[in-house]
């Protein structure tokens, strides 16, 4: 009885040390998931948008129309610089050429002519928002058709109008609105600025008091 008694007591120091492992490692698993779950959420995080401006022109129309947007610190979102600040370019539309998906292994046309900006976050002061007729392919006018949605706290249109870009390199002011610190628009206007590099606006030549006369 003592010889078999003595080898149980031998195997409880054992047992326990595996038990006390498992334990660890149990621990420093969920210690692990704890500490790994803030960095996972980090990287999956969407940035809300607070307001979303989309221009769309005619499916049958295989021209490049760019949307321009540009904020109150001169910061310009366009194909040239798809994020800058606070402004996002989420779809740069190039006609036709960007319209063939591959799925399962063909080719489908999904014919769409649309390009986004997203404002995510709120710069009080005056926004900039431009259409630029980039290339041409049907060598006609482009009527394009402009909205801007406020997001937060519920979705809201707030704009839309329509405007036509006669030729290549016509390019024309679609609004000029004017943020508080709330993300409210205070002012709208549709003064015209030149925001694309490509030639120069003869309103920027004169002083401010005469512009727009």
């Amino acid at each position: 009885m003592k010889a078999n008694r003595h080898s149980h007591q031998l195997s409880d120091p054992f047992t326990d040390l595996l038990f006390n492992v498992l334990l660890g490692f149990t621990l420093l698993f969920f210690i692990s998931i704890i500490f790994m779950n803030p960095i996972a959420k980090l990287g999956n995080i969407n940035y809300k948008a607070e307001y979303i401006i989309t221009v769309i022109w005619p499916e049958d129309q295989p021209d490049d129309i760019d949307l321009w947007v540009q904020d109150p610190y001169q910061e310009t979102v366009s194909y040239l610089r798809k994020e800058a600040g606070w402004l996002n370019l989420d779809r740069d539309d190039r006609g036709d050429l960007n319209d063939t998906v591959t799925i399962n292994g063909e080719k489908v046309v999904h014919p769409i002519n649309q390009e986004v900006v997203t404002i995510r976050g709120i710069i009080s002061g005056e926004y900039i928002v431009n259409l630029h007729y980039y290339e041409s392919q049907s060598k006609k006018p482009v009527r394009a058709n402009v909205k801007i949605e406020k997001v937060n706290p519920v979705l809201r249109l707030v704009f839309i109008d329509q405007l036509v870009l006669d030729q290549v390199d016509d390019e024309k002011t679609v609004l000029r609105f004017e943020l508080d610190g709330n993300g409210e628009i205070v002012a709208m206007n549709k003064l015209s600025k030149i925001l694309t590099p490509y030639r120069l606006d003869p309103q920027q030549l004169l002083p401010e008091s005469e512009q727009g006369l």
